[in-house]
């Protein structure tokens, strides 16, 4: 495996998983860069090209693009229709479901807690001793449930209650939060001590989400738009709705293939895990601004970030990419950080690059087997960045 490629690594995890500004609100990325740096007529007529080739081959209605360099936005496009059935044109503010690019955003914000000094990564989350104490679920709890800290939640080294077809989020739509994590703590028992093996958790983020609303006091949502979205200049984030009649002002339509249907999930519950509506231009915003590019400042102190995108315990994908927490990171010195997303209906990719680019890119829909479609989602928006000869990505 030694020689795999970032997007190997990105493919194997697909299949593991199987889908010091706080408080001040910060103007919004604008489109001011050098001359020189602009894509010329050619090349951004030469980057449409290739978003084209990707929606032709995934009968994609829609892919909304935005690439920032240093705090600067230097290209938001959006391509195709919100809205097949009615031609409703995409925009650059259509909102999208964002899947698990959630996750690293759920990273920032329990990081901000911890330099807040609200919070160790070392914190047992359950029992007696823990953040969450014997709050869900009957107590004692089943083996190994009382060891899990919050980093073993952030690595994805719990223990189990792994993204395969018993993963809890996607079942009982019917119940909130405290019922299914109580009914998870009771009927899945964990399978390996806590950091031991990594097991890509998306229960565990949804851990997390609460986590965050007991150290906080506040509500996932409104303490991540307060503490980290704010300071990143993004105003329109929102958790997603569940139903077509629930969709928000600006959302797009998602169209279901491979016979899935995009409005039969519980994604508000999905909150923490995977339930963010956004822009691609907000997502290349928090890229841009976690830890900060060029004369934008971080959200997040540098020893912070380094302790966020340090890879975790058993996480080795390859041996080049490991999972850090709440992000795919590159262990040869490349310096490239990411995470992808994928649900019923949605496809999603967020990368940050040693060389100064934050970019996402966003599609309303999925098809199987999703690893494929996340890939070339992913490849299509380095291509583009190659299509123009002042970037150097």
């Amino acid at each position: 495996m030694a020689g795999m490629t970032r997007r190997d690594a990105v493919k194997n995890l697909l299949r593991a998983a199987a889908p010091c500004l706080a408080g001040i609100s910060l103007p919004r990325l604008v489109p001011l860069f050098a001359a020189d740096e602009q894509p010329t007529p050619d090349e951004r007529a030469a980057m449409a090209q290739v978003a084209r080739e990707f929606r032709e081959r995934f009968a994609a209605p829609a892919v909304s693009v935005a690439i920032a360099r240093n705090g600067q936005m230097l290209y938001e496009q959006p391509f195709g229709e919100a809205n097949r059935e009615t031609g409703e044109p995409l925009r650059a503010a259509s909102l999208f479901r964002i899947a698990s690019v959630t996750k690293p955003i759920t990273s920032a914000a329990v990081f901000t807690l911890v330099e807040k000094g609200r919070l160790a990564l070392s914190d047992k989350v359950f029992g007696k001793e823990g953040i969450l104490g014997t709050e869900y679920g009957k107590s004692p709890y089943r083996r190994y449930v009382t060891d899990i800290t919050v980093d073993h939640l952030l690595t994805h080294t719990c223990g189990g209650w792994t993204n395969d077809s018993s993963d809890p989020m996607f079942r009982f739509r019917e119940m909130d939060h405290a019922q299914l994590i109580s009914w998870t703590l009771d009927n899945l028992p964990l399978l390996d001590p806590p950091g031991e093996r990594f097991a890509y958790s998306n229960f565990g983020y949804c851990v997390l989400g609460r986590v965050i609303e007991k150290v906080s006091r506040q509500p996932y949502a409104e303490y991540v738009r307060q503490e980290v979205l704010s300071s990143c200049g993004i105003t329109d984030m929102s958790i997603a709705g569940n139903t077509l009649k629930q969709r928000a002002p600006n959302e797009v339509v998602y169209f279901g293939q491979s016979g899935e249907d995009p409005y039969n999930m519980n994604v508000a519950r999905m909150d923490s895990h995977g339930g963010w509506l956004a822009t691609a231009a907000d997502l290349a915003r928090f890229a841009g601004r976690v830890a900060g590019h060029g004369a934008a400042p971080g959200i997040l102190k540098s020893e912070t970030v380094a302790k966020m995108v340090s890879p975790g315990p058993a996480s080795a994908l390859t041996a080049a990419v490991k999972y850090a927490r709440g992000w795919l990171v590159r262990n040869d010195g490349r310096g490239n950080w990411w995470h992808n997303g994928s649900l019923p209906g949605t496809t999603s990719i967020m990368v940050r690059t040693a060389s100064g680019f934050s970019w996402a890119a966003l599609s309303n829909t999925r098809r199987q087997p999703s690893d494929e479609i996340n890939l070339a989602l992913d490849n299509m928006v380095w291509d583009m960045a190659r299509r123009v000869s002042a970037w150097r990505v």
